[in-house]
Order: structure tokens, then sequence, then C-alpha cells
């Protein structure tokens, strides 16, 4: 079957009911609201974990530092570098997120929350 002027369209909607206006010259297709910056979503629970990791990092590094230098005594001292290196690997990436997050709440140019992971929230 052809289609024909006046009869229905695809979605049904006939295209004489179809009212079109022309543009304004001036307009090119943008709109201000496009442009505007929302208030920037603050990730509390990664802000949170990398405040953790950085504390328990922390403490393991120091910690590892202390049984290394014999102020704490151990029976086997060379168990002690594994606790440094898990303290490093722990702290460093809290360490990252929480330097991003202070510059980020400062308004750093160039740190801005959205480089947080927010785990999906």
């Amino acid at each position: 079957m052809k289609a024909t002027r006046g009869k229905m369209l695809g979605a049904g909607t006939s295209n004489n009911k179809v009212k079109y206006s022309r543009l304004a010259a001036d307009d090119d297709g943008y709109i201000d609201l496009q442009f505007k910056k929302s208030l920037p979503k603050v990730p509390y629970k990664a802000i949170a974990l990398a405040i953790f990791l950085f504390v328990i990092g922390s403490s393991l590094i120091i910690f590892g530092a202390l049984l290394l230098s014999g102020t704490i005594k151990v029976e086997h001292p060379d168990r002690t570098i594994p606790v440094i290196i898990i303290g490093v690997l722990v702290f460093l990436p809290g360490f990252y997120h929480l330097r991003i997050a202070y510059y980020a709440a400062k308004g750093y140019r160039g740190y801005s929350y959205d480089d947080i992971p927010d785990f999906g929230d």
C-alpha cells in the first residue's frame, strides 16, 4: 500500500496535523541551559574508603618499620618486610584518592570529584 498525503504515517500521526515553524535566523541550535554546570556530587563512600585505606596503610607501614628496626621484638625478623609491602600497597590508593578529594574540595583547577570512583552510587 502506498503512503499518500493526508493518510496516517508510521507512529499514528498524520503529516497534515504537524505544525512547523521557522527557526530564528540568529539561532545556532544551542540553549544556555546545556552549558550550565551542575553542583558536583561528592562521593562520600569512596572518600570514607580512601580514609580507611590511608589509615590502615599508614599503621601497617609504621608497625612494619618498628618491627624491622627491632623496637618491637619478633622471633622471625624476615617476616616484617611483607608487612611494609602490604602497608605501602594499601596506603598508596588511599593517599591518592584523599589528595584528589582535598584538591577538589579546595577548588584547584583540574581536580574534581568526578576523578574519584563512586562505586556505582
